[in-house]
């Protein structure tokens, strides 16, 4: 028999995931590079042999994605695996008539075909769009859950951008992990808002050994998931946060709606910022892909930890960074305490960014006045240290989940804006705690 050879397409998350489940032992395919784009650096790595397995002694090269018809001509590819979440349709399509123009088929996996099955109840929260508020939806359903006596771990879809063989099962427990695994940015604004609040995080690259090690200290385990992906592993319970304020994109984004219609909760978050035509039209939306789900609606409640500072203030708005950029928001919390406190502008940013900065303005010609909470490498941490100090300001505003004060070193004060998921009913409630009676009884 010969192996089909399969190119997988991503950018350091389900790309991997999909080739540890369905390639890694599998003799009849031949994985032959992986591709990436979308985060700085990310090509022309190795996936190392520590994580390939026994029929890729060599591991397998990561190239840039741009290459990609001449690697499906140079290696004969029979088939390419699309392995990204959060694109528009018309991307999807697109990468699909590149692929069958090259001359390989253009392969969409199932989600369950890469799910893991745990040996304690899983909850997945999910989303239609990046920057919905999984992640504030997974701390409000991790407190319950405390408060029922359960013991949480916390799964967080994989964000392996450096050493793979060194991040195959990572566990952050205090803020002093964070420091150890050289987390960037990005990583720590997912992980330390669950840190802080006392729970367990586990994420990597080998989500089989992430989940055996996270079930032996857990009653229940919570998939955080990122982007709008799927879950790795296979809920007993799959809730989907959707977004009023990108209405629409419920029904052509992927696989955001592959998520909303396999959800028995949908949850409309930023109620509290929505017009009632927006909440109208994507409740609408949502039942008509999938009318069995329960629906509820939740407040994205800001926080700002020194409000009294804003208040007339010419301020430089830092939002959280996959949200406002590839995840295509116009604003995010950041702007919204501007607003409600007072300040007196918004100054634009743009035209004081440098380097990595710089050139994030210019791949998403989308942004405004407010800047990308970027970090993925040293470098980009220091151009956004130095793009805020450029900027003419009288206050910093910071909407990214983690205090960038422990990560530059700024001239001018900020104000650390958090933001809390308030449900408008307990419906939710209601349902976990009764999802936490069944579980204490396993």
């Amino acid at each position: 028999m010969v192996a089909k050879k399969v190119i997988i397409i991503g950018a350091a998350g389900r790309d991997f995931h999909d080739f540890n489940v369905l390639f890694r032992d599998n003799p009849e395919y031949e994985v032959v590079a992986f591709t990436a784009s979308q985060i700085p650096g990310i090509s022309g790595r190795m996936y190392p042999k520590e994580l390939s397995g026994k029929l890729y002694q060599k591991g397998i090269k990561i190239y840039d994605e741009s290459e990609l018809p001449s690697l499906i001509k140079k290696f004969k590819v029979d088939s390419c695996v699309q392995a990204y979440s959060d694109l528009s349709y018309n991307t999807v399509m697109d990468k699909s008539s590149i692929v069958n123009a090259s001359g390989a088929d253009f392969w969409l996996i199932a989600p369950e075909r890469t799910m893991i099955k745990a040996k304690r109840p899983v909850i997945a929260i999910c989303a239609v769009r990046t920057g919905s508020g999984k992640s504030q939806t997974t701390r409000y359903i991790s407190k319950i859950l405390r408060e029922e006596g359960l013991k949480v771990a916390v799964i967080r879809h994989p964000m392996p951008y450096g050493i793979l063989r060194d991040q195959i099962v990572q566990r952050f427990a205090n803020m002093e992990d964070l420091n150890k695994n050289k987390c960037t940015i990005e990583e720590r604004e997912e992980y330390e808002p669950h840190i802080k609040n006392g729970f367990i995080v586990y994420a990597g690259v080998d989500y089989e050994k992430i989940v055996r090690s996270a079930e032996k200290e857990a009653d229940v385990i919570l998939w955080d998931g990122g982007n709008n992906d799927a879950p790795f592993i296979k809920p007993n319970l799959l809730i989907t946060v959707a977004d009023p304020l990108r209405v629409g994109d419920e029904l052509t984004y992927y696989p955001g709606e592959t998520v909303a219609r396999m959800a028995s909760i949908l949850i409309v978050n930023k109620a509290n910022s929505a017009t009632p035509d927006q909440l109208s039209k994507i409740q609408s939306n949502l039942k008509s892909i999938n009318p069995s789900a329960a629906m509820m609606l939740g407040d994205s409640v800001v926080i700002p930890d020194n409000k009294s500072i804003i208040k007339g203030k010419r301020v430089l708005v830092i939002e959280d960074g996959p949200t406002i950029t590839h995840g295509g928001m116009k604003f995010g919390a950041g702007t919204v305490a501007a607003k409600d406190y007072g300040a007196k502008e918004i100054v634009n940013a743009s035209a004081s960014a440098v380097g990595t900065i710089k050139e994030a303005y210019q791949k998403y010609p989308h942004l405004g006045a407010e800047l990308p909470a970027l970090g993925y490498s040293p470098k980009q941490i220091m151009d956004l240290q130095t793009t805020v100090n450029k900027v003419d300001c009288d206050v910093v505003i910071s909407a990214t989940p983690i205090d960038l004060r422990r990560l530059i070193n700024a001239d001018k004060p900020i104000v650390q804006v958090g933001y809390e998921l308030k449900m408008r009913d307990d419906k939710l409630t209601r349902i976990i705690k009764e999802f936490a009676r069944k579980a204490s009884k396993r």
